[in-house]
């Protein structure tokens, strides 16, 4: 079975068909920058474009970078304050005029990487964290997403973590491998401190760079794996939880 996947990010809107038995893509996925300001018209105009490239006409999942109760958006830290209380799926679905479902974007994700990715077959508690514009956080217990915990947003040291360990945080403030990795590990021991899971798959863009920090974290417990899908795992859940899987 094909789906159409597109991920919204605070940096790029992105998407392709998606084969929901291989977890992969059908065809290189394309993108477009997220419009600044990024309003709820402006974005859905990427969105069109996104899926209009392919000629799409079948279902389409959707992922925002906030929280998602129905298909009505309640939070948007990255994205313009005039998402909150819009009905994305009726926006989106409407422009389309396609069947759409809408979810936060790192919940897309862990749903992928549990189903085909680094999360297959594990039991206990598993956070994926996707590192980029911000910090996406999908808590599974047992298998079972707890959505929307958006855990990016802890309080750190007197801050908003994402504004300290993102990797928008890295790049604007230069920091060095080292630097950055230290900062996530904080990052990821308070996590921890609150939540003792087993396992943390790191995922994002930074993701395909694995080999230049993961080795720098220490002294956390829990296992910490890079993400299988890398950045397309939000175009592969997207897709799923359209489908119903």
């Amino acid at each position: 079975m094909n789906v159409f996947g597109v991920d919204i990010g605070g940096t790029g809107i992105k998407g392709a068909p998606v084969d929901l038995d291989r977890g992969d893509l059908l065809e290189p996925r394309y993108k477009v920058l997220t419009p600044h300001p990024a309003t709820p018209e402006s974005v859905a105009d990427g969105v069109v474009e996104v899926v209009r490239h392919f000629g799409w006409s079948g279902q389409v999942g959707i992922t925002f970078p906030g929280v998602v109760t129905g298909s009505v958006i309640r939070t948007a830290a990255n994205v313009d304050k005039g998402w909150i209380g819009v009905d994305a799926g009726r926006l989106l679905g409407d422009r389309l005029s396609l069947r759409t479902t809408v979810l936060n974007d790192a919940d897309a994700a862990g749903v992928a990487e549990m189903a085909f990715g680094a999360g297959r077959g594990r039991k206990g508690t598993v956070f994926l964290l996707t590192f980029g514009t911000g910090i996406g956080s999908a808590l599974f217990i047992d298998g079972r997403l707890v959505p929307n915990t958006e855990l990016g947003h802890l309080e750190l040291h007197g801050h908003d973590a994402e504004t300290r360990a993102s990797t928008k945080a890295k790049d604007d403030e230069e920091l060095s491998w080292e630097h950055w990795a230290h900062r996530v590990r904080k990052y990821l021991a308070h996590v921890e401190m609150l939540f003792s899971p087993e396992l943390f798959i790191i995922g994002g863009g930074v993701s395909r760079k694995a080999d230049k920090f993961l080795h720098l974290i220490e002294g956390i417990r829990a296992e910490i794996v890079p993400a299988e899908l890398q950045n397309n795992a939000g175009i592969v859940g997207a897709a799923m939880t359209a489908a119903g899987r």
